[in-house]
């Protein structure tokens, strides 16, 4: 058996800096549940956004709570949550990381019994999913979705799924991005599919491909594409279904020519990452910058960019290169003004690729973020810490495998017993098969 791939957490370095605030836009109120009213109330009495008023504010709350759990309490974050929410998470002990090693981190830490993540409700319910019987998950806003996962959702990915089973049978199967609740990755269980990352999606595919099946990827059309270009394939022989944009699904799997294709693609996208292209890249190379960028990204940008992968493969790229290395990085914006900062205490340079001064662009659209991960910011932190001391937190903050929650109403459907073990029997083949694959590679 190969060697367990190492993903222990280190810290990223992000630091609070004096005088400079440490938030996003506030929130308007009515966006607070009401159990979190009262937190939200005091942070926004608070006359400033800077760590001198912020840091004692949450500390009142953060810091009993810590005293309370010990060691069985485990922060974690996304590295795309606002650089706010990262360099809180990681000052009170709290850990940062891309979407494969946020997943293993309850069932490689047995000894943590309450889990808050501050991030989307996917990355929850996959840690929820893997995670042992005695351990909780929490989520600070259930109301944190994935504009993919929303175009993905299992009513939604289901009826076009059983219509391609139904005409090739065992020979296809579906790969199931992170990015998708935990009722889409047990489709991919039940077809011997299995789960991918950004990072390890072109293992996934070509241990697809090695057992001759054609590949049904969800949801995300450009990692998609990128990744059968970089397992060799001809994109003659990708197919994309059609836009679910509009969050329904008025078309079938029928009216697309799907005999001839190796891999059929979902047709969800992320719009923080396709708004890179090639034109920008070549704007950042023509002044010798080097660019790297998230395979989310459309294929011509990823194709005109020096590399790409995960967030994980973006910050390491840059903070592991030689003093006076200049980058244009391709990402979401929070993840890249965190980025800069670490990476000018290097002495290294980077910028958004976005900010290229090309397709008449005045607007510095490099400041686009994730606006879903911004909903969990400083008092929902706070809020959840200090109401799980007290036993008061809301149980829609609980998350639990199967869970599948409206991200305008916080409305949630919660699967029952016997569903649920089916679903998370199906939902762990084939997570498992994406980390046995993993790290059979490392």
């Amino acid at each position: 058996m190969s060697q367990m791939r190492d993903i222990s957490l280190n810290q990223t370095g992000i630091t609070l800096q004096p005088d400079v605030p440490i938030c996003q836009s506030d929130l308007p109120l009515d966006w607070y549940q009401d159990e979190f009213k009262p937190y939200a109330e005091e942070y926004i009495a608070l006359p400033d956004r800077t760590p001198q008023s912020v840091i004692p504010w949450l500390d009142r709350y953060i810091q009993p709570a810590l005293d309370h759990f010990g060691d069985s309490l485990l922060l974690l974050a996304h590295y795309y949550m606002g650089g706010e929410i990262v360099k809180l998470v990681e000052k009170y002990g709290g850990k940062v990381a891309d979407s494969y090693a946020l997943a293993l981190q309850a069932s490689r830490n047995p000894e943590k019994k309450v889990i808050v993540e501050s991030a989307v409700h996917f990355m929850a319910e996959t840690i929820a999913t893997l995670a042992n019987d005695d351990q909780q998950v929490w989520i600070t806003n259930p109301k944190a979705g994935c504009t993919m996962e929303m175009m993905a959702k299992d009513w939604m990915v289901l009826p076009v799924a059983d219509e391609l089973i139904a005409k090739y049978g065992d020979d296809l199967l579906v790969i199931a991005y992170m990015n998708t609740s935990g009722r889409i990755k047990a489709i991919a269980g039940q077809t011997g599919g299995a789960v991918c990352t950004s990072s390890n999606a072109p293992l996934v595919v070509d241990w697809a491909r090695k057992q001759g099946k054609k590949i049904l990827f969800v949801p995300d059309e450009h990692l998609g594409r990128n990744t059968a270009v970089k397992c060799g394939m001809d994109l003659s022989s990708v197919c994309t279904l059609g836009d679910p944009h509009t969050y329904g699904v008025t078309w079938k799997a029928a009216d697309y020519e799907t005999d001839s294709a190796e891999m059929i693609c979902w047709g969800g996208y992320c719009g923080v990452h396709t708004i890179f292209t090639p034109q920008q890249v070549r704007w950042w190379k023509n002044k010798g910058w080097q660019v790297i960028i998230h395979p989310e990204s459309k294929l011509e940008a990823v194709q005109a960019a020096d590399g790409s992968g995960s967030t994980a493969y973006l910050w390491n790229t840059v903070m592991d290169a030689p003093t006076g290395s200049k980058f244009a990085v391709g990402t979401e914006g929070h993840f890249v003004r965190n980025l800069k900062e670490q990476a000018l205490l290097k002495g290294i340079d980077v910028m958004h690729l976005a900010d290229a001064m090309v397709d008449n662009n005045d607007n510095n659209s490099g400041g686009c973020g994730c606006a879903t991960m911004s909903r969990n910011d400083p008092p929902h932190l706070a809020g959840m810490l200090d109401l799980l001391r007290k036993g008061e937190a809301p149980d829609i903050n609980r998350v639990i495998a199967g869970d599948v929650v409206n991200e305008q109403t916080a409305e949630r459907q919660r699967l029952s017993g016997d569903e649920r073990t089916e679903m998370v029997f199906n939902a762990k083949l084939a997570l498992n098969r994406m980390i046995e694959i993993t790290e059979a590679a490392s």
